[in-house]
């Protein structure tokens, strides 16, 4: 297998350039990140919707958010009110311009709304629903949205009032604009995948990118061929529940090749929304998209190719009940 990494010190330094451009950004510009107390400051903004968007997946839901959530946030759950859906067999794609519209306005949200995302704040899989939230948000063209750091969990860390019950939203029409930069298709990952003309980057843990394990959905072993790993974990503090110094991120980030465009993939494009928030919107990197499709879609054809590691003791340990 190839070497996927090498220090790259320039592009590290430009990542640290364009993020200090983007983050000195005028103070009433929505940041893609804000803190507890900016959204305490900001919860009375006329055009600020607070987005509870807690589910299974953190081990929350509709009942977590009835208990305590924000004051005032209204609840549409990641897993379950259509954020990603099966489309020709393939789970967890993005929906279609129609069903995004029609999703997002019934939240009250239109091409004005600041929308502030807002994750459980329990772990790194957690991020990755708010992460993909964001860049639903932003594909179709809502231009103001942020997350909350640290989520749910950071609120209440503040000490910060919750509210109890369900806030109904109020429904407008919101119409998409979409934004083709930011997604990329099977199609384009096949063309890269030939002429090698981007950076794929595979953002599962090493064991998924090697070929040791798998997402029960996908139909093979590996990562595309030509991909670099880089674990969206990797991005994130598991002891402060927030993604880490924006020069960690940064010096993360430089393992990458600064010339080439990036398109990141995972098992169903909810890790890879992680990498993709953290070089689009904290670094300032403008060619990066997210293949939503990812490796469930790719093995989907077993005549796409796939590099593994994968090896026949790993089969035999599989059968015996010892491995994935």
């Amino acid at each position: 297998m190839r070497k996927f990494f090498a220090p790259f010190v320039a592009a590290g330094l430009s990542a640290l350039v364009s993020l200090g451009a983007t983050f000195s950004a005028s103070a009433a510009e929505p940041q893609p990140l804000v803190s507890v107390s900016w959204l305490q400051q900001h919860l009375d903004d006329k055009n600020l919707l607070v987005l509870d968007i807690r589910s299974a997946i953190d081990g929350g839901g509709a009942k977590a958010y009835e208990e305590a959530h924000i004051p005032g946030a209204v609840h549409s759950d990641y897993d379950k009110a259509g954020w990603r859906v099966t489309r020709n067999d393939v789970p967890f794609m993005l929906p279609t311009v129609a069903e995004l519209e029609k999703l997002i306005g019934e939240i009250g949200i239109d091409e004005n709304t600041h929308v502030v995302v807002v994750p459980a704040g329990v772990n790194f899989t957690d991020f990755g629903s708010a992460a993909r939230t964001y860049w639903t948000l932003k594909v179709v063209g809502v231009n103001n949205v942020s997350i909350l750091d640290g989520g749910v969990a950071g609120w209440k860390a503040a000490g910060l009032a919750l509210e109890k019950g369900v806030k109904k939203p109020v429904p407008t029409i919101f119409t998409a604009t979409l934004n083709e930069k930011l997604l990329s298709r099977i199609d384009d990952v096949t063309k890269v995948e030939t002429a090698k003309n981007a950076t794929l980057l595979d953002a599962r843990p090493a064991s998924f990118f090697t070929g040791k394990e798998k997402a029960p959905a996908a139909k093979a072993y590996g990562h595309i061929p030509g991909a670099v790993n880089l674990d969206s974990a990797s991005f994130y503090d598991a002891a402060t529940n927030r993604l880490k110094p924006r020069a960690e991120l940064a010096a993360l980030a430089a393992q990458l090749p600064a010339q080439q465009p990036v398109i990141a993939y995972c098992n169903t494009g909810h890790w890879a929304a992680t990498d993709w928030f953290v070089l689009h919107e904290l670094l300032g990197r403008q060619d990066v998209s997210l293949y939503d499709g990812s490796m469930v879609e790719w093995t989907a054809n077993a005549s796409r190719p796939i590099d593994s590691a994968r090896t026949k003791w790993d089969d035999v340990k599989k059968v015996l009940g010892l491995g994935s």
